[in-house]
């Protein structure tokens, strides 16, 4: 087998400082984009929000008052609702379904490679135990993105339920529970527009992934790998 690959000489001489952004940068970057759009979204959507309410002759709302709206919330809910329901529909569809030649799929003519790996003394508890906590440890990852989508599902009802009353006072309109607003065809819009965008992008990943390549990404087959391989 292959040697592993050497850390730099800077790493080796000053393994805890620089060892942790080296280990975990691809999670620092991607909470950091997060959390920088996240704020700009709602920097943008206090103004927003601001400008509509100037136009119905209301008064406006302080930055601090914005981020107790069902506005604020909602916008943010209804995004976070569809990517845990991409990314758990697509962690639990590619345990039993196939797409030859992709890399995020596995490979139809060959055993799965999570048979190959073997119970260890350095396996995480719940595989160690059996039983029930195996079961459900087993599908953790697929379960975890569930529990999330429903918190989101939930946050967007509950939070586009007062947003949509809010505009409903703005027009002198009668307001709807936060069961009556998920059954709307406001609610249902919102949430489709966004599902539909996120299972037609994993698509394109499954697809593209066949014939393009991305030097030094996981997500890409090696360029020199034929089409038809899977890794």
């Amino acid at each position: 087998m292959p040697s592993a690959p050497k850390l730099s000489k800077s790493l080796q001489k000053s393994p805890h400082a620089l060892r942790f952004p080296h280990d975990f940068g691809l999670s620092i970057v991607l909470l950091s984009l997060f959390l920088i759009l996240a704020s700009a979204q709602t920097l943008v959507g206090h103004a927003a929000l601001n400008d509509d309410l100037k136009q119905h002759q209301q008064p406006t709302l302080s930055f601090p008052q914005y981020l107790r709206t069902g506005t604020c919330w909602e916008s943010l809910a209804e995004n976070w609702e569809s990517e845990f329901l991409e990314m758990g529909a697509f962690v639990w569809l590619t345990s039993f379904l196939f797409q030859r030649g992709s890399p995020e799929s596995n490979d139809p003519d060959a055993p799965s490679k999570h048979d190959a790996c073997k119970l260890s003394p350095r396996s995480p508890w719940p595989a160690r135990r059996g039983g029930i906590p195996r079961a459900l440890y087993s599908r953790s990852l697929s379960l975890a993105f569930l529990i999330l989508f429903l918190f989101a599902f939930t946050l967007h009802g509950v939070t586009g339920a007062a947003d949509y009353n809010q505009q409903q006072r703005l027009h002198g309109d009668p307001p709807l529970s936060i069961l009556q607003f998920m059954g709307s065809s406001t609610f249902w819009f919102q949430s489709l527009q966004n599902w539909q965008s996120e299972f037609l992008g994993i698509a394109a990943m499954v697809l593209l992934s066949i014939w393009l390549r991305q030097k030094g990404s996981p997500e890409s087959k090696p360029v020199n790998a034929p089409h038809t391989a899977h890794e």
